[in-house]
């Protein structure tokens, strides 16, 4: 038989001889073993097994951070199912759409979502709806309580799915970016190498998880970073900037989004000596503001190591970690990683010259296998000769750091998320008395960016800026809602027509400063 090529046949195989040692310990209190995880995992996987499912199954995530929700995605991939995490700020007609698309065998949802989640996912023929909660209560657990421990890895290729993550399109509709294990872990054996992870016997390292687990920075970058490595990790349920900087002192690695990082700049508590045994600060999601590039340099020490990639690629590029590979450069995102291709093309399909801005292209290992059931979606966003187009905007120096400058359709990154404005636009559109609307990013302190609405009413109509966020409110994520409303009477155009979002932008790039 060929070789098991299974994401989850790879951790296993990195978790230290010692299983009774300590892999998780959280911010309540309690802590997890590697037997603690082996048992579980397996458990949870029998109980998949036991379902009947079929070969290529989703099993689809919405629930609160916790380490058996970190467990479960284990699970899932450990049985040869794909793992599908839903954010879990969505509302319900976004995980109509999700649930809809993706066609699911298994839902999990908190408890407390249960009664309407499990009606969207019954409706959309899905078979089996269990609950999770963050205080490890809930029926997937009391059902995995009665299954064996001991379970054998499904045999998985490096070409199989072992994860879709959706990544909302600009046309307002979300895609499903189909990742494989293939594609997880040669970026995971990648990031170990080049980020200078420190195995047990060289003194080990040990991972700050406080992030959300349902995205690609916490899921996969953090976790499987730290459990390729065999590394132990603190985790942080919800960021307290407070407990954040004092676990330092018993830490060697923190990932973070930029928010993450203005807030811990702003305790007195963050000192040189609270991150004197820290190894390395990573940021990425979101771009880093030099001036928090620089602050924290000043009051720490430390030199953050910037990163740049994405759901459908994983991570592309990254600041340099040894000293002899370069500076790290606050506003850049340093090199293309070892393996990955990098290019930045004109509109009329050719190389730029270095310093010069255009559409970044990249290829590689870690680049996805295709947007779900969205052929000729994947088709258009691949070139001829198999490059994929990232939709980013950027440059590259004649030393090779990369700069993203902007992001093509106008992608907002608020607090780390993607927000699409087409998707926004959609919901207010609807809404009784509008006529038109336009959501642009603005700069903010704290998000890095916000999206600000700009609405027209139909004629003889009265349309309320608060209210339209008030209704906004029960639709969608939080992070997706607009930070202010404006109503006028007409929005600015070109001699064609579209709205110039550009005048959108300036007028109101102020309102947080």
């Amino acid at each position: 038989m060929s070789t098991n090529e299974s994401l989850f046949a790879a951790l296993r195989a990195a978790f230290p001889k010692n299983l009774d040692g300590i892999a998780v310990e959280t911010d309540e209190g309690l802590a997890y073993s590697w037997r603690d995880l082996e048992r579980a995992t397996a458990m949870l996987a029998n109980l998949l097994a036991s379902l009947g499912l079929p070969e290529g199954s989703r099993v689809a995530v919405q629930v609160e951070k916790s380490v058996e929700a970190m467990l479960l995605y284990l699970a899932t991939l450990r049985a040869g199912y794909m793992f599908l995490p839903l954010n879990t700020a969505y509302q319900k007609a976004e995980i109509e759409y999700f649930v809809g698309d993706a066609e699911p065998a298994v839902v999990v949802c908190t408890p407390k979502n249960f009664g309407w989640v499990s009606k969207i996912a019954f409706r959309a023929g899905t078979r089996h709806v269990f609950t999770l909660g963050e205080d490890r209560t809930g029926t997937l657990l009391q059902r995995a309580a009665h299954c064996s421990d001991v379970h054998d890895v499904a045999h998985k290729a490096a070409d199989d799915l072992a994860a879709i993550l959706y990544t909302s399109g600009t046309t307002g509709r979300s895609k499903g970016a189909m990742l494989t294990h293939g594609n997880l872990l040669s970026n995971a054996q990648v990031l170990k190498a080049y980020w200078g992870w420190r195995t047990p016997e060289e003194g080990g390292d040990v991972l700050i998880h406080a992030l959300p687990i349902f995205h690609v920075h916490g899921l996969f970058v953090a976790l499987h970073g730290a459990l390729l490595n065999g590394s132990r990790i603190i985790w942080l349920g919800k960021f307290d900037p407070k407990l954040a900087i004092a676990k330092m002192r018993e830490a060697t690695v923190f990932m973070g989004v930029p928010t993450l990082y203005v807030r811990m700049l702003a305790e007195p508590s963050l000192t040189r000596e609270a991150a004197r045994h820290m190894r390395l600060f990573i940021s990425g999601s979101a771009p880093l503001l030099v001036e928090t590039f620089n602050d924290w340099k000043a009051r720490t020490g430390h030199t953050i190591l910037e990163r740049y990639g994405m759901s459908e690629t994983i991570m592309l590029t990254s600041n340099p970690y040894r000293e002899q590979d370069g500076e790290r450069r606050g506003g850049t995102v340093g090199f293309p990683l070892p393996g990955v291709g990098l290019r930045v093309r004109g509109d009329d399909g050719r190389d730029v010259p270095a310093g010069e801005i255009g559409g970044i292209e990249v290829s590689g290992p870690g680049v996805f296998k295709g947007y779900w059931r969205m052929p000729e979606k994947t088709q258009e966003e691949f070139t001829a000769d198999g490059w994929f187009r990232t939709g980013d905007v950027g440059k590259v120096d004649e030393r090779g750091y990369v700069t993203i400058v902007g992001r093509s359709k106008d992608l907002i990154i608020s607090g780390g998320y993607n927000v699409y404005p087409a998707e926004i636009e959609g919901y207010i559109n609807e809404l009784p008395g509008v006529a038109e609307s336009a959501l642009v990013g603005v700069p903010h302190p704290d998000f890095g960016e916000v999206g600000v609405a700009v609405v027209t009413p139909k004629p003889g109509a009265r349309v309320d800026g608060e209210q339209v966020i008030a209704t906004l409110r029960s639709q969608l994520a939080n992070f997706k809602i607009p930070k202010r409303c404006f109503v006028v009477d007409q929005l600015p155009r070109n001699t064609m027509g579209k709205v110039q979002k550009n005048l959108l932008r300036e007028q109101h790039k102020g309102l947080f400063a």
